[in-house]
């Protein structure tokens, strides 16, 4: 059965070339719930849709930018300690850095309501932690495809509309 929503999109091409880059750290895409009291842990239904749309993500940077990606996860506790990257004015670049990436990945899913989500990536520098690539697409619907159909569409419509240097 084909899921159908509506995606209402705002989105933009931050200005500026993305520098030519080998290696990026794609950090685990993060649930923002502004409804959430302290403390709520994500429920495990949202925990599975994050880990698809980091997949997703992952595979179509690795696969149609050339990328190669870098393990995260021996960061894993200082992304705990740090984190939420959406909100810890740029230590993801650092972490990246730490890494041995040229390029961070950061996303965030926005909750606004129980069938309303905002989906948000972007792309830095490690080294400046300059954001070069961004965009962001409004899900209405609560399901693994929509959340799946959205990454594809961001990534292809915003982070990857014009080719990477050397990856075209």
């Amino acid at each position: 059965m084909r899921h159908l929503f509506a995606c209402a999109v705002t989105a933009c091409l931050l200005a500026g070339p993305v520098v030519a880059a080998e290696k990026a750290a794609i950090f685990p895409v993060e649930l923002f719930d502004p409804g959430a009291t302290y403390g709520t842990r994500v429920r495990p239904v949202d925990t599975k849709k994050l880990a698809l749309v980091t997949d997703e993500l992952r595979n179509a940077l690795h696969n149609q930018a050339g990328l190669e990606i870098v393990d995260t996860a021996p960061k894993a506790d200082v992304v705990a300690k740090e984190g939420p990257l959406y909100k810890c004015n740029g230590c993801a670049a650092d972490i990246g850095k730490s890494l041995g990436a040229d390029l961070v990945v950061t996303g965030y899913v926005e909750k606004g309501s129980g069938q309303i989500f905002n989906l948000n990536v972007t792309i830095a520098e490690a080294e400046t932690g300059k954001m070069v690539r961004g965009g962001q697409v409004t899900i209405r619907a609560d399901t693994d495809d929509t959340w799946t159909h959205a990454m594809r569409w961001v990534v292809k419509n915003r982070l990857l509309a014009e080719p990477l240097p050397g990856k075209s």
